[in-house]
């Protein structure tokens, strides 16, 4: 039936119609006000999401949380174009640089690759290849060539040495980055410059050393224009500034020179300073008599005059060149760092060194005795520069600092390339840092040290990925649906068949990484681990992994590598296998942490007991090509493998302008504002909802 008031408004209760002068003018109030309330609505939300971006974006003004709940935001990488960063050693407040015999050539500029000259860029290099490998999370300074580190007035301070005229090594000044985390950074104006007679010819290493008032006093190599290696005084012009940025040279600079008996280039890197229980202040530098590596030592009271102690903190022949020496406690009862100055029957004291000779940083456990300024090792088959590695790859250079804001101490290394200098050039930027480490005593094995990243680099997790008791048959490869593989960090735990461990066939052959035939060389018990920076064909490939060693009286014994050869395409780069020994205790699994940031790769084992860390140039693996995978090459045994993969968001780091303290002091005034976005959100929108109730009802 068809229905014959199809246009009449809605009756009233009485049965009359509302006359069509009055629907015309409730009509448009509805629309109108509809309309203005979802506009409302949707201002209010907008103002909520800007609230959340500046709060989320603010974190580089504070320190960052340490919690891994999953965070599902894009990745925001930073610029990685020509203009942004090189560097050689970087730590908060040493600078020391590779000077080998050349006295400031390029370590690359006479090495030939695969028959390809160090100056010329070989095929496939591209610029999407080059700006790939600019690091995401890792500090670099904007542009060039880099190489002590420091907590004051709430600022961790980041010295080191830098060219700023160059992707090579040469002109070596001191820049200068503040943080608030250790993760994000600004960079500010170059502390110092060569400009005296006592350092013209390069600011290198040095240490800085905080008195009781809290006044700061730095100490730092120079090499004069005669090129004699001398101890020069530095100290800010002014300690109320936060950001240390003006420094004043001593007047009276030298303050030591080459004592007699030591050649005028091997006087270098002096540490920070400790306290006697005379209440003098003690340091020691770096040199060498012959071949054999010795670290002097100095006592003073006012960092201007100093006497030579009889003797040497220690020495080693064999073992060259003494670089960078550092000198610390560690406690053996707490799990936390020690100012320098702490001694007691509690403590044991750490030497390391970098040597000169062969590019490598040791270090060993021993019992410092304050009367005569000696050290003694522990076990002297394992002494500094004949035994333990910090790292076993590219890590040179290294520098602790005592952080006092969080009760730690913290290890910082440089990290050099693997390429040739032709891609330094063409990318505008060499070397950058490691991601700082925190280190403690491994009271279980007596004999290590723990190396672990700093808590604050877990903010940049992103959202995570968990495989459980994955089974990885022997001779198999198993993908991981991670997305993109440049920025990640990766914890893995792997579980072995002990009866696999027990019937295995021993053997009197020594294992070692460097000449066990990499991860494709398959024996009974190894290799297994994981392969980061994969291309989906497996064309590229770096693995990361463990391989059990048994010898014929069936004793077991672990290796953790890193295997290169198959890294890049590229003919110009190093394609080594790193790695060595890792003490594996008693029912223990094997464990490792992988943190991958493009062109890096640091990885530790067992809780940090042996790390590596890895330059790799991909060619094909990179970008949202870049894969990861497990696997098992062992023979006699499938292992049981359980990961978990975080994504990994870029650190901040740029320079800074003044606009930053009023960017701060704006979100700061804004912080109650944006904290009442959700709930005047919430209370507009149930507003809105009412007025139209009303309206409705009245119509």
């Amino acid at each position: 039936m068809v229905d014959t008031k199809p246009l009449l408004p809605a009756s009233n209760s009485d049965g009359s119609y509302l006359t069509g002068s009055r629907v015309n003018i409730l009509k448009p109030i509805k629309v109108y006000l509809t309309i203005f309330c979802g506009l409302l609505a949707i201002g209010l939300f907008a103002a909520l999401l800007i609230g959340n971006y500046w709060s989320d974006n603010a974190r580089i003004h504070g320190s960052l949380a340490t919690s891994t709940s999953k965070r599902t935001h894009p990745l925001r990488p930073v610029s990685r174009g020509p203009a942004q960063g090189v560097s050689e050693k970087t730590s908060g407040i040493w600078a020391g640089v590779s000077r080998g015999p050349t006295q400031g050539v390029s370590e690359k500029t006479n090495r030939v690759r695969a028959g390809v000259p160090w100056n010329i860029l070989p095929e496939p290099w591209n610029s999407t290849m080059l700006e790939w490998q600019r690091t995401a999370f890792h500090f670099q300074p904007e542009k060039n060539w880099m190489n002590g580190p420091l907590f004051y007035n709430g600022w961790y301070h980041f010295f080191y040495q830098y060219n700023p005229n160059g992707a090579v090594w040469g002109d070596i000044v001191w820049g200068h980055a503040v943080s608030k985390d250790l993760i994000n950074w600004f960079h500010l104006p170059l502390a110092m410059v060569a400009d005296q007679w006592y350092d013209k010819n390069g600011v290198w290493t040095g240490s800085a050393t905080i008195l009781p008032d809290g006044k700061i006093v730095m100490l730092y190599t120079g090499s004069t224009t005669e090129a004699v290696q001398v101890q020069n005084l530095a100290f800010p012009a002014n300690h109320s500034d936060p950001f240390l940025i003006d420094w004043v040279k001593y007047h009276g600079n030298p303050v030591l020179v080459p004592p007699p008996g030591i050649y005028k280039k091997d006087f270098r890197d002096p540490t920070t300073a400790w306290l006697t229980s005379e209440g003098k202040w003690r340091i020691t530098i770096g040199s060498k008599r012959d071949k054999t590596g010795i670290s002097l030592v100095y006592d003073t009271k006012d960092f201007i005059n100093y006497e030579m102690l009889e003797g040497e903190l220690h020495a080693v022949s064999g073992t060259g060149m003494w670089e960078c020496v550092d000198f610390f406690p560690v406690s053996k009862t707490e799990e936390k760092g020690l100012d320098t100055s702490i001694n007691g029957p509690e403590v044991k004291h750490v030497v390391k060194v970098s040597l000169d000779d062969d590019r490598h940083d040791y270090y060993a456990l021993g019992t410092y005795h304050e009367k005569n300024g000696s050290w003694i090792p522990d076990l002297p088959e394992i002494d500094v520069g004949i035994g333990i590695r910090y790292d076993y790859g590219i890590f040179y250079a290294s520098k602790t600092f005592y952080d006092q804001n969080k009760n730690r101490r913290v290890l910082w290394g440089w990290i050099g390339e693997g390429d040739s200098e032709a891609a330094d050039m063409e990318k505008g930027w060499a070397s950058l840092q490691s991601i700082p480490r925190t280190i403690l005593f491994d009271n279980n094995t007596g004999t290590n040290l723990l190396q672990w990243p700093v808590e604050e680099i877990e903010s940049l997790r992103l959202n995570s990925t968990e495989f459980e008791k994955v089974e990885v048959k022997a001779g198999s490869v198993v993908p991981l649906d991670v997305g993109p593989g440049s920025q990640l960090d990766i914890i893995a735990e792997f579980e072995m068949d002990k009866e696999a461990l027990k019937k295995a066939t021993g053997s009197n052959i020594t294992f070692s990484c460097q000449t066990g035939g990499g991860a494709a060389k398959s024996g009974a018990l190894g290799p297994f681990g994981i392969l980061v920076l994969a291309d989906e064909s497996l064309s590229e490939q770096t693995p990361v992994y463990f391989y059990i060693a048994k010898d014929s009286d069936g004793d077991l014994k672990t290796f953790f590598c890193t295997d290169l050869s198959r890294s890049s395409k590229a003919p110009d780069v190093d394609k080594q296998i790193f790695g060595s020994y890792v003490p594996v205790l008693k029912d223990e699994n094997l464990s490792l942490r992988v943190l991958v940031d493009h062109s890096i790769v640091e990885s530790f084992a067992q809780g940090g007991r042996t790390v590596i860390t890895s330059r790799i140039y991909p060619t094909e693996a990179i970008d949202g090509a870049s894969r990861v995978f497990l696997f098992n090459n062992a023979t006699e045994t499938c292992v049981i493998a359980s990961v978990k993969i975080w994504q990994m968001d870029s650190a901040f780091i740029r320079p800074y302008s003044d606009d930053d303290d009023k960017d701060d002091d704006d979100r700061k005034s804004s912080a109650p504002c944006l904290l009442l976005c959700p709930i005047n959100y919430i209370v507009s929108c149930v507003t809105c909802l009412y007025f139209i109730y009303l309206v409705s009802k009245l119509s």
